[in-house]
């Protein structure tokens, strides 16, 4: 009997995670052990979890979406096959408070939710005020200790839109890709009288290699604050390898906050040209964001 696919969308707070990934026979903590191993005990059956966007330690999201499957049966027997939604229930009493499923729904048997995606959106939020983030948003808000200038964090992001090998801003990692499709980066001063000092990046690619996400919000840091100048993002675009001139922001403020999806006319298509790009390489990376 062909199995049925289930779509997860959900949230964590990456703070004590070890990332979304399993680490092997490892007792680290991770996101994707601590949502099979509630499902497994929910369905009795071992679950195995695809995602979207594999998310570093310390990163979180309030979007992630993942897949399964799983025998028809095993839905019928806990009385789910009727009303998916039964399952957000049973796992709000069984995950820890820092992970939160959303939506749990029968997806097409097409829907693949790291192939199909066609995009990932990520928002880098930090404070430059000397005092550090407000106690209540400590775990999704970085601490910068220095002033920036604003507009010269949007221009050095306005450098990078585009399809680019981004290889400078990305961890190695044998044989995977590092050229990317970035369409947005946009930064934004959403300072309040009690949060003052206060931005966010807006970063949107059809996909992330390792560490890159945090490595576009360094660059702009560095030039924010006059460390490099005008040109410097231009200049990194032409390196073939990892740049030690280009920090890496602290993960505490990064946050997955969507994925798009084609419609489901589209979706064996676009899983295909993903899973062609994909084939070229031995390996895809964990990706740090996605």
């Amino acid at each position: 009997m062909t199995p049925i696919r289930i779509r997860l969308d959900l949230a964590y707070d990456g703070t004590h995670f070890h990332g979304w990934a399993r680490q092997g026979h490892s007792e680290l903590r991770t996101v994707q052990q601590v949502l099979e191993d509630a499902l497994t005990l929910v369905l009795r059956q071992p679950i195995a979890l695809t995602v979207a966007g594999r998310t570093d330690a310390g990163v979180h999201a309030a979007a992630q979406v993942a897949h399964f499957d799983v025998p028809a049966a095993a839905l019928d027997t806990r009385s789910i096959a009727g009303d998916p939604g039964r399952l957000v229930r049973r796992l709000a009493r069984l995950l820890p408070t820092d992970v939160r499923v959303h939506a749990a729904t029968i997806a097409p048997p097409d829907f693949d939710a790291r192939f199909s995606a066609l995009r990932r959106h990520y928002v880098y939020r930090l404070t430059t005020h000397p005092r550090g983030a407000l106690p209540t948003r400590v775990t999704d808000t970085a601490h910068h200790p220095k002033p920036v200038d604003l507009a010269a964090m949007q221009a050095c992001a306005a450098e990078l839109i585009g399809l680019h090998d981004f290889a400078a801003f990305c961890r190695h990692r044998d044989g995977a890709t590092t050229i990317r499709d970035l369409q947005e980066f946009t930064w934004n001063d959403i300072s309040t009288p009690i949060e003052p000092d206060t931005f966010e990046a807006h970063v949107t690619a059809d996909a992330f290699c390792w560490s890159m996400v945090r490595s576009l919000v360094g660059c702009c840091l560095v030039v924010g604050e006059g460390k490099r100048p005008a040109g410097f993002a231009t200049s990194l675009l032409a390196e073939t390898s990892r740049s030690a001139l280009v920090p890496v922001a602290p993960a505490a403020g990064l946050s997955l906050v969507g994925v798009d999806y084609p419609d489901e006319s589209q979706l064996a298509a676009r899983a295909q040209v993903t899973r062609a790009q994909r084939d070229e390489l031995p390996s895809d990376p964990p990706c740090g964001e996605g």
